[in-house]
């Protein structure tokens, strides 16, 4: 201090016992004034003034340890089906979001700390302390609050917390052993087997918990749009795998959980899939989750492709039991269009006018062409009910593809690959129009391949018996160049159709014929070529399952999925890319990515948590997410970065009035279970909680002028100095406190 002032220090602590009255706020101030009162006095008949700040931290009540859920084993449960068994029927904070039904995650916010400020108090006796020690903690001039976050948040997984990340290494590492055998028969039995590390990994959990995953797959499927990809993120479809709700994603997500996810274990579960698939096909009940109608959709794995067509192959089949005409694009056979009388727009491309109603039905007539005259004829066209084009998978897709190339392209548009559709339309156009030539069908099918030579109508009007008389006939024109050509393959396959509606025609689609097909390559799929498959799946459906969870408006969280959604994207597309799999790079690509996941994963499970704590305050939840992020931030992405780890996470966010009310909410009053453990409080209570931590700073100022020792320039000190201070901090069994006196004596 030079030549003018001396300060002098003392700390003391007490670590046992607190005397009870140094719990108190009357006690401190009599301790604190006893430092500059030379003599016993009543210090409560005495005035002195007395400057302190008061800082008090809360802590949100937690579970009682006796409370606290265990992390449930997942080789000795098998399966997550039966979760609500292993926490004792108690409700988890999580019970409602998406991921409950595969596991119970950890609350990573374990509670908050509400620090509550005085930032300036004079007070003049014990009884002012006695007085404030009673106050409620809303008369405080500020409130801070920051969350009490995991361990577990920033710390690297250590195979401790399971989730979605965790089980998808696993599922990777399955894919790297599924090359050691040709046929997924093979991994069943371990004794068949040499590798060592199949043994090692070989739980399969016990029939109960098989059975109870094919009966949640096949028989408690609840009413949802079969395929539906509702609730998908956009760019969930860059990823070849298969709509969450589908059969083959909620295999993939029961794989997961089901015994370790060993090879062993999916081989197991997979052979009772497909044994399950072929008694549907067998005894002609619907696949469930998957569709009966519509197209493949061809961006899908090839397993979700075979699915969808064997459901339609059952649909069919079912169908035909029943008698009815399977396999027809009939728009008659709609209730809602029973009544219809008026036409529907024409189809240039397929040649389908869905027209007047069933009293035009003539021979697999749906009503007639619009306006057109046939040629030779002078009566009205008719178009064709036709058969629906046959649905093909992307292996068969490119099966007819090569055939098509090994026989020449004959068709301009499309080649051998249309050469049955038309044929098929061809009879169904003949049957309808019994004297049509071969330019009414292309006038029909392909209006771009007939030139008019005047202004006729070629669109569709809606027309009565007796107004035939007025259309212009015969109408004038001709075929274009390439439907002219000599040897036209379209005018031979005319030649060559016999005139036949299309529920008389062959169907197009074969169903007992692709069924067991489909059936056929699901029983002999190779063990790399199912894994591959069901790792590109399980990341989209677990991804998708994350991202239906409500976060509120958390800009950091959009983006973070949008850009790990990009990730898988580029990372899974070189799996289906490879006819092996050894590719090490591919695996470890593979498993940076479950890195990667994992990291989103807890970050979505952290912004869930804050968003259902604050609906009342989004604004809170979104800064302290926001607070969070930036401390996490520096782990993403890395893996193995260790970086400042260890660094608590201390930023506070403060509370303004109005959202008191809700932070006060989180402080439910104690049960009697937890009254009785506080034996004394130390006052301030929030909601019947006392502080758990308590800081104090007091001080005596005195004016100081013209001492001796003071310094040359006498201003400097022509003001208050802080004489006394003294600080103290702690609970009913830790107390500190330190003392600093200044002195120019």
């Amino acid at each position: 201090m030079g030549t003018v002032f001396t300060r002098r220090f003392e700390a003391d602590c007490i670590g046992s016992q607190v005397p009870i009255k140094l719990m108190h706020l009357e006690g401190l101030y009599e301790l604190f004034v006893s430092k500059f009162a030379y003599t016993a006095v009543d210090w409560s008949m005495h005035h002195f003034e007395v400057h302190f700040k008061l800082k008090l931290t809360y802590r949100t009540p937690t579970y009682d340890d006796e409370d606290e859920l265990q992390e449930p084993n997942i080789d000795d449960r098998g399966s997550s089906e039966n979760i609500e068994t292993d926490t004792h029927g108690k409700t988890q904070w999580d019970d409602d979001c998406p991921w409950s039904k595969w596991y119970s995650a950890e609350d990573l916010v374990k509670g908050f700390q509400l620090l509550a400020i005085w930032s300036e108090i004079t007070a003049e006796s014990s009884l002012d302390m006695a007085e404030l020690e009673n106050a409620s903690p809303l008369e405080a001039d500020k409130w801070f609050l920051y969350p009490c976050l995991s361990e577990n948040l920033s710390a690297i997984s250590d195979g401790r917390t399971i989730g979605f990340a965790s089980q998808l290494h696993l599922l990777v590492k399955a894919l790297e052993m599924a090359s050691e055998a040709k046929f997924i028969e093979d991994f069943v039995s371990v004794e068949n087997s040499g590798s060592e590390n199949l043994k090692s990994s070989a739980v399969v959990p016990p029939p109960t918990v098989l059975d109870r995953v094919l009966k949640d797959l096949f028989h408690e499927v609840t009413e949802t749009q079969p395929g539906s990809s509702l609730g998908e993120h956009k760019n969930s479809r860059s990823i070849k795998g298969a709509p969450l709700e589908s059969l083959f994603a909620q295999f993939c997500l029961h794989a997961l959980w089901f015994g370790n996810c060993s090879i062993r274990a999916i081989a197991v579960l997979w052979i009772e899939f497909v044994r399950e698939v072929r008694w549907c096909w067998e005894e002609s009940q619907p696949l469930p989750r998957m569709p009966t109608n519509g197209t493949i959709d061809l961006s899908t794995c090839l397993i979700n492709q075979k699915l969808h067509m064997l459901a339609v192959c059952i649909d069919k089949k079912r169908r035909e039991v029943k008698g009815q005409n399977f396999g027809t694009n009939d728009p008659l056979t709609s209730p809602a269009q029973e009544d219809l009388q008026g036409p529907m727009e024409f189809s240039a491309s397929h040649g389908v006018s869905e027209g007047f109603g069933r009293k035009h039905d003539r021979n697999g007539s749906s009503g007639v062409a619009g306006s057109m005259m046939l040629l030779k004829a002078h009566k009205i066209m008719h178009a064709p009910i036709t058969q629906d084009p046959p649905l093909m998978t992307e292996d068969m897709h490119e099966e007819r593809l090569r055939a098509a190339v090994a026989l020449g392209d004959s068709f301009s548009f499309s080649g051998q690959l249309e050469r049955d559709i038309l044929a098929s339309d061809m009879s169904a156009f003949k049957a309808a129009n019994p004297e049509a030539v071969f330019e009414d069908f292309i006038r029909w099918h392909s209006p771009k391949d007939w030139e008019n030579d005047d202004s006729e109508q070629t669109g569709v009007s809606q027309i009565n018996a007796t107004e035939v008389s007025e259309i212009k006939w015969p109408p004038s024109g001709r075929l274009s160049e390439r439907m002219s050509d000599y040897g036209n393959s379209w005018r031979k396959i005319w030649n060559e159709a016999l005139p036949l509606p299309a529920s008389q025609q062959k169907p197009l689609l074969d169903p007992n014929r692709e069924g067991e097909k489909v059936l056929h390559y699901l029983e002999t799929l190779k063990p790399y070529q199912l894994l591959e498959q069901m790792v590109c799946t399980a990341f989209r459906a677990a991804a998708d399952t994350l991202y239906q969870t409500s976060f509120g408006n958390l800009k950091q969280m959009t983006t973070k999925i949008g850009q790990l959604y990009v990730t898988m994207a580029s990372t899974l597309k070189y799996l289906q890319s490879h006819s092996t799999i050894s590719d090490s790079d591919v695996i470890e690509d593979l498993r940076r990515l479950c890195t990667t996941f994992g990291h989103i994963e807890k970050l979505i499970l952290l912004a869930a948590s804050l968003h259902r704590k604050f609906l009342q305050s989004p604004h809170l939840a979104e800064a302290i997410f926001s607070d969070c992020y930036d401390y996490y931030l520096p782990n993403m992405g890395t893996g193995s970065a260790k970086g400042d780890t260890k660094k608590e996470f201390d930023k506070r966010q403060q509370v303004s009035l109005r959202d008191r009310n809700l932070i006060i909410g989180m402080f439910p009053p104690p049960t009697a279970n937890q009254s009785w453990r506080k034996v004394l409080s130390m006052g301030n209570l929030l909601n019947g909680h006392e502080p758990i931590f308590r800081e104090i700073i007091f001080s005596k100022r005195d004016h100081v002028s013209g001492s001796y020792y003071s310094a040359p320039t006498p201003n400097l000190f022509q003001q208050d100095i802080e004489t006394y201070r003294m600080y103290v901090c702690g609970t009913s069994n830790d107390l500190r406190v330190a003392l600093a006196v200044t002195s120019f004596d």
